[in-house]
């Protein structure tokens, strides 16, 4: 009978799946959002958009649980997304700091990390950024080619860069390809041959840089290191690549062994990833497995799992352009200036109203920035609610994680605020650019 019958919603036309939502997220009754306390609209409308809204306790839990999972020495990737205040807080959870240029560097000790927290990375570290490490006292320099172990030789030979490292050993890790592919996009794989990351495990050049950091006084080679790539979701291979470094490092009798990051986050409805432990235990499973010995600090490189999740970018509609027959384009005023992931991998994003967080969203269509590219894209294949309009606020999730610290000027946009929330409050730990900042470095 008709009065029996049911209209189903497919998942994608539903409700946004709160999981993907901060820790600290609350949805009233009639479907406005709050995080950690605080207005998403209010916020919107004190701070301006685009803008990043970051639930501070959900990071901070999340670097207790690494600190949990992988015990003292687990770096944050600071890539993900660094500030002095970013900063400040993995320091405080009990974190180290993975740094890879000079700049990264700078940020963490302008931050008050100190430097014997700090883990240098980079395929490509100038004289400099080198000089810069062993005066300051990096706790870690991971070295990724023959060139940077000259330019160390030299550094230590001439006694350059002074500091604590001067009469000391500078600790390094070296950082080898296992030779994985990890099931991820190409652009983000590092594990395998064809990289520009690293000593190759196949063709022999770990073995022969083993032998050359040895022989450089005032070197001191302490483990091992290695990465296979980004937004992994297997567990599977993490621990192969924990086998395949445990193999190699436990005749060289070294007393660190580093996974690097990589563990995947989900961004969609339907997505799932290991959890921190998950991705820790396969870990220290397979490095018993190859006959590892309990006494290595077995540890890892977690960023977006840190960061990814706890972000919102918060933006202001400004166009609604309906194509019949083709689709609806949604333009917000910000894009790939503050969000290129999409962009660049074809990354996927869900979209929001955050004044109607749990309504039905049959409305698809594509949100888009307001950069003159047509690969300018938010969210390729969104689902909106139908009464969207010019000058709502659309919120896009899990954004905490290599969109602000991959944002540009692009078009002379200036760069979004990042705001923190914590207990009803919010704070401001980066501002938003003026049109000013613009012509600040210009001659």
């Amino acid at each position: 009978m008709a009065g029996d019958q049911h209209t189903l919603t497919s998942p994608e036309e539903g409700p946004l799946e709160q999981s993907l939502l901060p820790d600290n997220a609350t949805v009233d009754g009639a479907g406005r959002l709050s995080v950690a306390g605080v207005d998403l609209l209010g916020m919107a409308e004190r701070f301006g958009t685009p803008l990043f809204v970051y639930d501070e306790e959900h990071i901070r839990a999340r670097c207790r649980q690494a600190v949990t999972a992988w015990g003292d020495g687990v770096a944050y990737a600071t890539k993900a997304f660094l500030c002095t205040a970013m900063a400040r807080l993995a320091h405080e959870e009990g974190m180290c700091l993975d740094v890879s240029t000079g700049g990264e560097l700078h940020v963490a000790r302008a931050a008050g990390v100190p430097p014997e927290r700090l883990v240098l990375h980079g395929n490509n570290k100038s004289e400099e950024e080198l000089a810069t490490a062993v005066s300051a006292g990096v706790g870690r320099i991971v070295v990724d080619s023959f060139d940077e172990i000259e330019r160390l030789r030299g550094l230590v030979g001439s006694g350059a860069g002074g500091g604590r490292h001067a009469r000391g050993s500078i600790q390094i890790l070296l950082r080898v390809t296992p030779g994985i592919e990890a099931h991820t996009h190409e652009f983000v794989r590092t594990g395998h041959d064809d990289t520009k990351f690293g000593f190759s495990l196949s063709a022999g050049a770990a073995e022969q840089a083993v032998e050359e950091l040895r022989a450089v006084a005032g070197l001191q080679l302490v483990g091992i290191h290695a990465h296979i790539g980004s937004q992994v979701f297997r567990a599977a291979s993490f621990a192969e690549e924990a086998r395949i470094l445990g193999k190699f490092a436990v005749p060289l009798e070294l007393g660190e062994l580093n996974v690097g990051g990589g563990l995947g986050v989900p961004y969609v409805a339907g997505e799932s990833a290991p959890t921190m432990a998950e991705w820790a235990g396969a870990v220290r499973a397979a490095c018993r497995e190859v006959g590892l010995p309990e006494s290595t600090r077995i540890t890892a490189e977690p960023g977006r799992a840190i960061v990814a999740a706890a972000g919102i970018t918060l933006y202001r509609v400004g166009t609604i352009k309906e194509i019949p027959g083709v689709r609806t384009f949604v333009a917000v005023d910000g894009g790939m200036s503050d969000n290129p992931r999409p962009s660049l991998y074809g990354s996927g994003y869900e979209a929001f109203l955050p004044r109607a967080t749990d309504a039905h969203r049959p409305l698809a269509a594509r949100v888009v920035g307001k950069h003159c590219e047509s690969g300018d894209v938010v969210v390729g294949d969104a689902r909106l609610p139908a009464d969207l309009c010019v000058g709502d606020v659309l919120a896009t999730p899990v954004t905490g994680a290599y969109g602000y610290s991959m944002a540009s000027n692009y078009n002379k946009v200036p760069r979004p605020a990042v705001v923190f929330v914590a207990e009803g409050h919010a704070r401001v730990v980066v501002r938003r650019e003026t049109v000013d900042d613009l012509t600040r470095l210009d001659g």
